[in-house]
């Protein structure tokens, strides 16, 4: 569902935040994206989801290139930045309805989906506050929900789990697991090591844009933890 060949990117100056990366996700996909800070996560993801161009490589999204078809790939794809930036002077449900219009979702189908989410992460009684009150927290969840009101096949997400409280993950998890398991894909970045562990079937390390290693979980940790691999790549690789 998404496939990533031989992608190259480099910043002004000539460092390479991507370099010459391929990455293969398909259906049902729960795929773990990790690197310390700068190690080109977010280059990629930004390239990924059409916001940075790059230099060579070809990047596809459910057989389309994201450089041909970029708004064909962008109607299957909801992608929640680590820092969402969302409009605060809307309120969280006209927030979520300007989403739902943007994707052409009818009244119906998104009140029905609204509800479901906005009730597994507790903020259906604060949909009616402008979102510049909200927490960061709270900023976080309603990103969540905004992403899933168009039942989008494919998910990208840079550090979903970062602002939200124990109980918000867990149903972060739970609906991430379910989502993959009707066929769509998850591809994301993290930083909690023993979350992808859990919960990710792939994953992928990242060190200076090269990626030092890339293959199922079990093919990546062996019998080590992920934790422990992921030091030992850091500090050899």
């Amino acid at each position: 569902m998404i496939k990533i060949v031989n992608v190259t990117k480099t910043y002004k100056g000539g460092k390479k935040a991507v370099d010459n990366v391929s990455i293969n996700v398909e259906a049902g996909d729960i795929f773990g994206f990790i690197g310390h800070n700068g190690a080109g996560k977010t280059s990629l993801i930004k390239a990924i989801v059409g916001i940075h161009e790059f230099d060579s490589g070809v990047i596809e999204i459910n057989g389309m290139d994201i450089k041909k078809d970029p708004i064909k790939c962008k109607s299957i794809t909801a992608y929640i930045p680590d820092n969402p930036d969302l409009y605060e002077h809307l309120t969280g449900i006209q927030y979520l309805n300007f989403v739902a219009d943007i994707f052409n979702v009818s009244a119906n189908e998104r009140s029905k989906l609204i509800e479901k989410y906005a009730d597994d992460f507790e903020i259906t009684n604060s949909l009616g506050d402008l979102i510049s009150s909200y927490s960061h927290g709270m900023k976080q969840k309603l990103a969540i929900i905004s992403a899933f009101v168009h039942s989008p096949k494919i998910l990208i997400l840079d550090e979903p789990f970062v602002g939200l409280d124990p109980k918000a993950a867990h149903v972060l998890k739970t609906i991430m697991s379910d989502f993959c398991a009707k066929g769509n894909c998850i591809f994301f970045s993290t930083h909690v090591l023993d979350v992808a562990e859990k919960l990710c079937n792939k994953i992928a390390i990242i060190k200076e844009g090269k990626l030092l290693a890339n293959g199922t979980t079990d093919e990546v940790k062996g019998t080590n933890s992920l934790e422990n691999v992921f030091l030992e790549l850091i500090d050899n690789g």
